[in-house]
């Protein structure tokens, strides 16, 4: 039987209504009832904020820039793991839900690095909020393809992506997958959308579970859709893990209350979210809330002002719906960049492949462009295949190459509206996004 931390032994059941539902609280809630647990748990935080202290303190001192990082690039090895699709299934099946977790990991990776194209929406809010500011935690959540556990069966040059295995059998962690960020999908029982550990440990086995009808984005082109994991409105934009994501990496939501005590040590212990009581749902304009009342499924919307304050709605850690959430503060991004320091010991790096590779061997050009540009080799390489993915998750292109002495690769995306968009080029068992610009 494989060790389990005694952290995670609880299992989580929550009910469920049409508006996102977020089973954190409850799984804390449940956790630290166990003296044993929460002694555990207090002494790893007060680890934890005297790294926090530390971080806040070496941006302040550097100059006060808010955009100042003092990390390089984090790469963040992830796993993901169908356990309810058999290992026996269709190279078909298997490659469309490889599609799902790669276009859910190009959301993670926009919405983490603020350069998902409807965080340009906070500049006609912005004034609502000072002092509070769009953070970017300048990170690549990058799935694994090198050094998989010997159990997996998985070779090197495949993704870390499994099926039909025994991890999470109504349990929250694995040992053998230590060192990963697991991501679980599948039905959770009494349907919340999905739930984490608050400050994960991979070391551990740790995971974000993820309903299946709250994983990726809706696809377009062919497949549309994989079989019993499709992504349901208003759920359907890839926000969900981006929200539990956060809880991982210690983030609160940002209705903890208002009692009006010190910002770092009450609330969300975020001082640029300002303090709100009640979650969201829906999308309202904050600036013309209209009259609370019930929302469709359940639940309440309170006034946009709580506690004195506008809520931030807009904001991953807070309940509306996908479309209408799309940034994190500079203070949040703070928060995670020392979560992930006081963690980042316990991630295998070696999982990850050198995507030098693909770096030093493909560009793209020209960028910006009209939708029309070539992907340039500079020598011969092994087959690989290119995805193109619009900024709000929904691919656009899918095209595989046999290896071929043709050095470039000329592409053509048909009414493609302006903006930002992300190439991910899969070869050798690497991986690399980069960004282009239609105009």
């Amino acid at each position: 039987m494989k060790t389990k931390l005694l952290l995670l032994l609880f299992v989580v059941s929550i009910s469920f209504g049409q508006q996102r539902t977020c089973g954190t609280d409850a799984y804390m809630e449940k956790m630290l009832s166990n003296p044993e647990m929460k002694q555990q748990y207090l002494d790893l935080q007060k680890q934890f904020e005297s790294e926090l202290e530390r971080l806040t303190n070496a941006q302040q001192n550097r100059n006060g820039n808010a955009t100042f990082s003092t990390n390089a690039t984090i790469r963040i090895p992830v796993a993901i793991h169908y356990p309810s699709v058999v290992n026996s299934s269709s190279a078909t099946v298997k490659n469309c839900l490889r599609l799902l977790a790669q276009k859910q990991i190009a959301i993670l990776n926009a919405d983490y690095n603020a350069t998902n194209s409807d965080v340009s929406l906070y500049s006609g809010y912005s004034s609502l909020f000072p002092g509070t500011f769009v953070g970017s935690m300048d990170v690549s959540w990058e799935i694994a393809t090198q050094n998989h556990p010997s159990s997996s069966g998985l070779i090197d040059g495949t993704l870390a992506v499994t099926f039909g295995t025994n991890f999470l059998s109504n349990a929250d962690s694995d040992s053998e997958w230590a060192g990963y960020c697991n991501l679980v999908v599948r039905n959770i029982s009494g349907g919340i959308l999905g739930y984490s550990p608050l400050g994960g440990y991979p070391n551990a086995g740790m995971t974000v579970v993820i309903d299946n009808n709250a994983f990726g984005a809706t696809m377009t082109g062919s497949p549309t859709s994989c079989s019993g994991y499709v992504p349901g409105a208003p759920y359907n934009l890839g926000r969900t893990l981006t929200h539990e994501l956060g809880h991982f990496f210690n983030l609160n939501h940002t209705f903890q209350g208002c009692d009006g005590a010190n910002c770092a040590t009450s609330g969300d212990r975020v001082c640029d979210t300002p303090p709100a009581d009640q979650p969201r749902y829906d999308c309202n304009d904050p600036e013309n809330p209209p009259a609370p009342g019930p929302v469709p499924g359940g639940g309440v919307n309170p006034p946009l002002t709580t506690c004195g304050f506008t809520q931030l709605t807009m904001n991953y850690m807070d309940y509306v719906q996908d479309s209408c959430m799309y940034m994190f503060t500079v203070g949040q991004a703070t928060r995670m960049k020392a979560w992930y320091n006081f963690i980042s010991g316990q991630l295998q790096t070696n999982v990850l492949a050198n995507n030098d590779f693909v770096n030093n061997n493909f560009s793209i050009s020209p960028n910006p462009n009209k939708g029309i540009f070539s992907i340039q080799l500079t020598e011969v390489t092994d087959n690989y295949t290119v995805i193109i993915i619009d900024a709000l998750g929904r691919e656009i292109f899918n095209g595989e190459y046999n290896q071929t002495t043709d050095l470039a690769q000329n592409i053509q995306l048909d009414n493609a509206l302006s903006g930002m968009y992300f190439v991910t080029i899969l070869s050798k068992g690497a991986q690399i996004t980069k960004k282009i610009i239609i105009q």
